[in-house]
């Protein structure tokens, strides 16, 4: 971190600002975008034995660069990789070429508003769960944003457990049971702790392996393509590889031999992770 952009980072300030969208603290702030490290881990332990878990990503999409960057850095604390821009256009442009588990929409942004953001990404056809932040808490205004696509709303100032259940609830309800937990056979996913066990025991995998598994078991039974595998597991800071997919998988299917799931190529259109007893 530059000595331009220092912030209180004590345990007693992180408790002070849980609390997102109340008075952001003053001082020497930097006014550039915030941008979360590339797949920041977070670390879980089951039986003794600790994992480190890739982030699910996020787009925060917030004109108020104090509050983008606490955002952010509670966010990162729970395991989330993040990309944040502070104008809709910026927004539109990213949101055409780049996959995101959840978007956090500001409503009131320069260039481009948040309703518009909203109606164009719909507009398009694409589905990913938008969670709008705003200081307004009119009836009239969550009823025609909630018609307009939005999935769901949250007025600052707010708690960020209460986001972050909520950001939880908004990709389970994407996943193909839309309970805490996925299955494939003898392969399970837990939404909540991001833990994978295979036969009831923890699967041991990279980070960029959890993410390649993560984004085709949330996906079960249909065809993922390379390309938004490639989205899946580098962010803006990456340099992105198709190649590199097909080395995860390759290490996946080794990781999965003897089991009942299995990830199998379509050539030509991606992979698919399904159970093996569907092949006959």
């Amino acid at each position: 971190m530059s000595s331009r952009c220092r912030y209180e980072n004590s345990a007693r300030a992180l408790r002070e600002r849980r609390r997102i969208g109340a008075t952001p603290p003053v001082g020497n702030v930097c006014r550039k975008p915030h941008r979360v490290r590339a797949n920041p881990l977070f670390y879980g332990t089951i039986d003794g034995l600790t994992f480190a878990v890739a982030a699910m990503k996020l787009l925060l999409i917030e004109d108020n660069p104090t509050l983008a960057h606490w955002l952010a850095k509670m966010l990162e604390q729970e395991a989330f990789a993040l990309d944040a821009v502070q104008d809709g256009d910026e927004a539109d442009r990213l949101l055409r070429t780049n996959h995101y588990d959840v978007i956090l929409l500001d409503l009131n942004l320069p260039k481009l508003s948040g309703k518009n953001v909203l109606r164009r990404l719909r507009q398009r056809g694409d589905a990913t769960p938008v969670l709008i932040l705003t200081a307004s808490g009119s009836i009239d205004e969550k009823v025609e944003l909630l018609g307009a696509g939005a999935d769901d709303y949250l007025v600052k100032p707010f708690e960020v457990r209460e986001l972050i259940a909520r950001i939880k609830v908004a990709i389970r309800r994407q996943s193909p049971s839309k309970a805490g937990e996925v299955v494939c056979g003898d392969l399970s996913f837990d939404i909540d702790t991001r833990q994978f066990t295979l036969k009831g025991a923890p699967l041991n995998v990279t980070p960029r392996e959890r993410s390649v598994l993560e984004a085709l078991i949330l996906r079960l039974g249909k065809t993922v393509t390379k390309p938004a595998l490639v989205d899946a597991i580098f962010t803006l800071a990456d340099e992105p590889s198709e190649d590199a997919v097909e080395i995860y998988i390759s290490r996946l299917r080794k990781k999965l031999d003897g089991s009942s799931a299995a990830i199998v190529t379509l050539r030509g259109l991606g992979y698919l992770l399904r159970k093996k007893e569907d092949d006959h």
